[in-house]
């Protein structure tokens, strides 16, 4: 994953600066994954079997597991890479956008990329609908395509030694794990996970956030904010004719 210097930042340790949400989902995230790690060590692990996504559990309406498989992560690897990236590209987002719409963001991408998990294992040659699916990372690269439109000139270190600009690390990434998908190479990681959470991402940044603007600037409102915006004005219209009406009344009384 990349590192970013996160130059725009609030004063202060920014980077030690956890905003509430990413402060929150890694705090669970680490919990949860502690349990999951002691629990399969005194062979206790049977207890998470309901809570990983599994096609063909989520087709027999265990719709929960849409959720629960996010905070389940096979090693510590699989974790740090998830976590440090939901602290390098979460933080800014949510700086950005506010908790409430980040976190919204965050699990949309998240269940997205399940339901993408269950589509292509039922859709597509080779599927294994009873192969669980584990790990937040659906929602990490919805998180990291967002980054990526909203600041595309940033300058991340690559797997922490490469200075490239974000631009091109979305690219690599992008790139390498549509590869990882045809190939079937993923070493029992969803890698259509990974492409469903950035395709849910780019659809809720369409629909909601609108055009995405340099350096988490302004931006031209997306769909969803223009028909709120034209009902909160057909509301007030609507108020002010019913006013008008009422004066006029009373005018002639």
């Amino acid at each position: 994953m990349a590192f970013a210097d996160r130059p725009y930042a609030p004063s202060g340790s920014a980077q030690f600066n956890f905003p509430v949400a990413v402060k929150w989902l890694l705090i669970s995230n680490t919990a949860v994954f502690v349990i999951f790690y002691l629990a399969n060590a005194f062979g206790f692990g049977w207890l998470f079997e309901p809570f990983k996504l599994v096609p063909a559990k989520v087709l027999e309406l265990q719709l929960w597991q849409l959720v629960t498989y996010l905070f389940l992560h096979l090693n510590f690897q699989h974790i740090i890479y998830n976590m440090l990236s939901l602290w390098f590209f979460g933080a800014d987002l949510e700086y950005a956008w506010g908790t409430h719409k980040f976190l919204k963001y965050y699990f949309f991408c998240g269940v997205g990329a399940g339901i993408t998990v269950v589509l292509a294992n039922y859709l597509l040659p080779g599927g294994r609908p009873y192969t669980p699916t584990i790990g937040a990372s659906g929602a990490i690269f919805g998180l990291i395509l967002a980054f990526v439109l909203m600041d595309p000139e940033r300058i991340v270190n690559f797997n922490f030694l490469f200075p490239i600009k974000a631009k091109y690390m979305g690219l690599i990434i992008g790139g390498v794990t549509f590869l990882l998908t045809i190939t079937d190479t993923g070493g029992g990681i969803s890698h259509f996970a990974h492409l469903g959470g950035a395709l849910w991402g780019f659809i809720f940044l369409k629909s909601q956030l609108g055009k995405p603007a340099s350096r988490f600037g302004r931006r031209e409102p997306g769909l969803l904010e223009k028909a709120q915006q034209s009902y909160k004005q057909w509301k007030l219209d609507r108020a002010r004719k019913k006013f008008q009406v009422y004066m006029n009344k009373n005018r002639k009384n």
